[in-house]
């Protein structure tokens, strides 16, 4: 902000830029603009953990880890920075933990499109990929319909279900499968069945990719063991279209969204979301904050202890609102709970 007088630097490509010592001066030319942008004109790397590096591979693949927080603390020295911000969900958090407690003033500022951040209701990115995926599930509506088929769409998440629940009622999908609420292979194959022979003859799923089968484990793509998070989730999507097929008579068809998501120009909301949060970032940072985490709760700005947030998730509450409401206007979220289609009982018309 202008009246502050902030010499300003860019850590390019993350962490990995600050163990490396790649830092440079930002001026207004190199901000101009960006806010209509999608990605960072930084670059980003979610492999580079500084206290857990990955430096080598031994004989046997086996990747050798080494702590270099100390390389990333002389760039600090060396570049004289009074404090970093640094943006991202809860891996940027937790990397940026052991800087706090080496002394470093570090400001945390939300992002990440899987909206699972803990202490804060909201990070901006997830509303131009709920944008993004509803979208993709309006179009497919269309085919559905038209060709009587059972369309199942895969979204990104990871262990949280935030953007398959918020885009599936968006779209009024007829089924969201969230890795929160474990799905019943019968239950599934049951109200398909049934929405198929007595129903519209189509049906929209929307499955996060977390999400799993009741007394079932998640659907992993690939493992790298030389990145802070190793497990690479994928391919639950071709699986309950498999199921679904062999339980019912639909023809079935899959989509997976995957890096779709993540790409493209932000939505107004989130532009607006991010100049909050970089607002409030730089005014606490001046006002002599040190080591927060800047968030949104109950629709107001404020700031946490990053510590607190470092190394956990935000995971969707079985009792949340929006699962409530859809489960009212008889959506189901694959684990039998008879609130679908007027199954719930006796109602009030008001």
């Amino acid at each position: 902000m202008l009246q502050y007088r902030i010499e300003v630097f860019g850590i390019e490509d993350g962490f990995q830029g600050l163990v490396e010592n790649r830092v440079r001066p930002l001026t207004f030319r190199d901000v101009s603009g960006i806010l209509t942008r999608g990605g960072t004109i930084l670059g980003s790397n979610n492999r580079c953990n500084p206290s857990r590096y990955c430096t080598a591979m031994d004989a046997d693949g086996t990747p050798v880890f080494t702590d270099v927080t100390p390389a990333c603390l002389q760039t600090v020295r060396d570049n004289r920075l009074d404090a970093l911000i640094v943006i991202g969900g809860d891996g940027t958090m937790a990397c940026a933990a052991p800087l706090v407690e080496a002394g470093v003033n570090v400001i945390g500022i939300p992002k990440t499109i899987d909206n699972d951040l803990f202490g804060t209701e909201i990070a901006f990115g997830f509303l131009t990929a709920v944008a993004t995926a509803t979208e993709a599930l309006d179009r497919l509506h269309s085919t559905a319909d038209s060709h009587h088929r059972v369309m199942v769409c895969e979204v990104m998440g990871r262990n949280a279900g935030w953007i398959a629940l918020t885009a599936g009622v968006a779209s009024g999908s007829d089924m969201i499968l969230i890795p929160e609420i474990p799905f019943d292979s019968d239950a599934i194959g049951s109200y398909i069945t049934k929405r198929m022979e007595s129903g519209p003859g189509f049906a929209i799923v929307v499955i996060a990719e977390g999400a799993r089968q009741r007394g079932g484990s998640q659907v992993i793509s690939r493992i790298d063991p030389t990145s802070p998070d190793p497990i690479r989730l994928g391919g639950i999507g071709q699986q309950v279209a498999d199921m679904i097929a062999r339980q019912t008579k639909a023809e079935v068809r899959t989509t997976v969204l995957g890096h779709i998501l993540r790409g493209g120009m932000p939505i107004a909301a989130d532009r607006i979301l991010a100049t909050h949060f970089g607002y409030h970032a730089v005014s606490i940072l001046m006002g002599g904050a040190s080591g927060r985490l800047v968030v949104r709760d109950n629709n107001m700005f404020s700031d946490v202890d990053l510590l607190i947030s470092a190394g956990r998730q935000r995971l969707v509450p079985l009792n949340h609102a929006l699962i409530t409401a859809a489960r009212a206007i008889g959506t189901s979220f694959g684990d039998g709970v008879a609130h679908e289609r007027g199954e719930s009982g006796p109602s009030t018309v008001v």
